[in-house]
């Protein structure tokens, strides 16, 4: 892989804005866990000098469109699974490892599972989780159709497919009592009036530095 000239962004200028975000969001980070974060986005960063993982380039905007985009939607996790908590997490179509991978940085008692069908992408998510020491995180290169280890009691998903299909697609993976958790922009109304037979409920995310709708979408079987 061609190793691209590092940024001029500092280290120490990506940590500070990891953790003015977190403390924005009410998310108290230790400083080991910043500095893990810091670390994948420069994996990312020279990955991208070769691989297309993400679109975002420049390691300040991944901090909010990615970073702290994460970070609130595990905010919203951990809140919203007090009285059910969870163990198991299927994040599908994972890409560059979000959101899976910063789950697991950031919610260590998670056991996370990101599955991804592009090799490369597979790739960078085991190269990163091996040199991060990322220990409650494993990278599957497979469709998620095809999976057959299931109980999953959240099955997630980043910009993954609309609504139907990623339910569709993971149903026979999730756990008696289990979630999906669709992270979207904007409150995706006409594909939750196509699926009559879900329970929904749309909780708004507001992600520090980012102007743009964010939301998470719960979903569970009638």
């Amino acid at each position: 892989m061609i190793e691209r000239r590092p940024s001029a962004t500092t280290d120490s200028t990506l940590a500070e804005a990891i953790a003015g975000g977190a403390s924005a969001l009410k998310l108290d980070l230790q400083p080991t866990q910043v500095a893990a974060l810091v670390a994948y986005l420069r994996h990312i960063e020279r990955w991208n000098a070769t691989y297309n993982l993400t679109a975002v380039r420049d390691p300040e905007a991944m901090v909010t469109h990615h970073v702290l985009d994460c970070l609130a939607a595990a905010i919203a996790l951990a809140r919203h699974r007090v009285t059910a908590p969870t163990r198991r997490l299927l994040d599908v179509g994972s890409g560059a490892g979000l959101p899976g991978l910063v789950f697991a940085m950031v919610l260590p008692d998670l056991e996370v599972t990101c599955v991804e069908a592009v090799g490369k992408k597979v790739a960078f998510m085991t190269q990163a989780i091996a040199a991060l020491e990322i220990r409650n995180a494993t990278a599957l290169r497979a469709r998620v159709e095809t999976l057959t280890a299931g109980a999953y009691d959240v099955i997630t998903s980043r910009a993954f497919a609309p609504l139907q299909e990623f339910v569709a697609a993971s149903r026979h993976l999730l756990a008696d009592n289990g979630e999906w958790m669709a992270m979207k922009g904007k409150t995706p109304t006409s594909e939750l009036r196509a699926m009559p037979s879900v329970r929904s409920a749309v909780e708004p995310l507001v992600v520090p530095g980012l102007s743009a709708e964010r939301c998470v979408v719960w979903l569970q079987p009638e």
